[in-house]
């Protein structure tokens, strides 16, 4: 008896060695360990001899000191920038930063530090994870001063908001879908940005499960959306609903970075900002149907097949009966999700210098998911950061991020969408619980 447990321990050990022992001979899990090594003292560094940059963390602190008193209209929520616009995801964060810092800065800093670092690693472990890039290309992830600014010198809330994507995309490559949504919706309470990526994502589980595992899922990150603005929902539900997720906020044009070749008149005006909501349905559309949905006969057959689980929906199969889930290929799943946000970057009306953190963590993955030679690759990367260090920003640089967006855009497009199935032959059930 005991000889058969000493042979079952070594059996069950093996595989576990066997894991490890391919991890450290992927020249990407060295590297990346290394890179995030030395980025932490890079970060240190700046902390502790780079200036402050005062922007919006007195106004943060201002919102959430009315909120820890017991404030609960959003109307009231205000700081020295304006009234109160994000979720109450923010809300939640931020007075704990409060409460740990003092409301100050160089204590955030260090916890900003820290995050960035967090951050960095789920990224890292995404770029391994997917294996498409060459190893080498990792270092472009920390090479950009704009983003290091954007976290431990400015403290923005999409550092918060961008690092639980991040996180939502990593149990998604793990085709965890429910425990997936729910994170991303912690991230979409803390800044809508997030919300770019929804489209996408919903292509993505209308492929992976059937209508009862989509619902599902959808509803577990409703009920997120609900707990977390509850205080304000019971009290004053209008002011939080309307400023909270206000999708019709008018931008500044002298801070916009992508539109600055525009005048200001055009740049307010609400037929540019149609024009772009309808570019931008449309780019999506295009890329669903001929792109990610290619191999399910298009974005109308993908969505008649959903729509016809729902004939024989009922509130007994919904909790008893498994649903069917597909396996989507790693690759795949990273590359609709950061090719969703970067159409909605592209059609963007305005974007402010801390929204380079919506997307510079994927520009070098999508900059390798288009068949353009390396050297251009790495010319288009340079060029992007280049204009996002500008400052302020002019009409040259703006027309110059504006034509690389739509460059690369376009590599993306006549890139080949493969199957996004792991096995198109193995459509195994699973059950709602071991989706959770």
């Amino acid at each position: 008896m005991a000889v058969r447990s000493a042979a079952k321990s070594r059996s069950e050990q093996k595989p576990r060695s066997t894991s490890i022992n391919k991890l450290l001979k992927n020249p990407r899990v060295p590297f990346a360990l290394a890179l995030l090594f030395a980025d932490a003292i890079l970060v240190a560094l700046i902390i502790a001899y780079v200036p402050y940059t005062k922007i919006d963390w007195d106004a943060y602190m201002s919102q959430v000191t009315g909120f820890v008193e017991g404030e609960r209209d959003y109307g009231n929520l205000k700081g020295d920038t304006g009234p109160l616009v994000y979720p109450a995801g923010f809300l939640y964060i931020y007075s704990a930063l409060q409460y740990v810092t003092g409301g100050q800065v160089y204590p955030a800093q260090i916890l900003f530090g820290l995050l960035y670092i967090v951050n960095l690693g789920i990224v890292l472990s995404i770029y391994v994870k997917t294996n498409l890039v060459p190893w080498w290309v990792l270092s472009l992830l920390v090479l950009s001063k704009r983003v290091h600014s954007i976290f431990v010198l400015r403290l923005f809330n999409d550092c918060f908001a961008m690092t639980l994507l991040h996180a939502a995309m990593f149990f998604l490559l793990k085709q965890k879908w429910h425990l997936g949504l729910i994170i991303f919706s912690g991230a979409v309470s803390v800044k809508m940005n997030v919300l770019l990526y929804a489209p996408p994502l919903l292509i993505l589980m209308l492929q992976a499960m059937d209508v009862f595992g989509v619902i599902s899922a959808l509803a577990g990150a409703a009920v997120v959306q609900i707990l977390l603005g509850l205080p304000f929902l019971l009290m004053h539900p209008i002011p939080y609903l309307s400023r909270a997720f206000n999708l019709g906020r008018v931008f500044i044009h002298f801070w916009s970075v992508n539109f600055k070749f525009v005048s200001e008149p055009i740049f307010v005006s609400r037929e540019f900002a149609i024009a772009l909501l309808v570019a931008h349905l449309g780019l999506l559309t295009a890329f669903a149907h001929y792109r990610w949905c290619r191999h399910d006969g298009g974005l109308p057959s993908l969505l008649q097949r959903r729509i016809a689980d729902l004939s024989s929906f009922s509130i007994k199969k919904f909790y008893t009966t498994s649903s069917t889930l597909k396996l989507l290929k790693t690759e795949y799943i990273a590359t609709t999700m950061f090719v969703g946000n970067f159409i909605g970057i592209v059609c963007a009306r305005s974007l402010h210098y801390q929204f380079y953190s919506w997307y510079f963590y994927s520009f070098p993955y999508l900059l390798w998911k288009t068949p353009f030679p390396t050297f251009m690759r790495l010319i288009l990367f340079a060029a992007v950061e280049l204009c996002w260090n500008v400052y302020p920003s002019n009409g040259y640089s703006s027309v110059l991020l504006f034509l690389v967006h739509l460059v690369v855009l376009g590599g993306l497009w006549t890139a080949s969408p493969g199957s996004p199935y792991a096995d198109q032959t193995n459509n195994r059930s699973t059950t709602r619980k071991k989706q959770k």
